[in-house]
């Protein structure tokens, strides 16, 4: 049996000031529905990844904004990604080198937070 995560849920506290933080990192925008009023599902998936994150309103969840802060994303170079964020005017640190990778960390505008890995080099 094959399991593929697909989609995380993002607690946010504004929708779409979360829409234009990922859209400005790079992520792209696959949907954003209203079918009723009160119920808004935006769904957006950062560039080369299989696994999409969603947020909006009414979704239900038991996280409040801010506390979502188990994601990591692996990424083909650290340096480059930590560069990539600042220059966008990501508040972005590290590169934190670790025997298991060398690590970026970042916040989106609620305080969630998000890791970035470079794997380390296979022999």
């Amino acid at each position: 049996m094959e399991w593929r995560i697909e989609l995380i849920f993002v607690p946010v506290s504004d929708v779409d000031r979360a829409k234009e933080f990922y859209s400005r990192i790079g992520f792209h925008a696959d949907h954003d529905h209203t079918p009723y009023e009160g119920l808004r599902f935006v769904q957006m998936t950062p560039p080369g990844s299989a696994c999409s994150i969603a947020f909006g309103t009414d979704l239900g969840g038991r996280l409040k904004p801010g506390q979502q802060d188990s994601i990591q994303v692996v990424v083909p170079d650290a340096d480059e990604a930590l560069a990539h964020l600042r220059r966008l005017g990501v508040d972005a640190h590290g590169v934190d080198e670790q025997s298991w990778g060398r690590f970026v960390t970042f916040d989106d505008p609620d305080g969630n937070s998000w890791t970035l890995q470079q794997l380390p080099a296979r022999a």
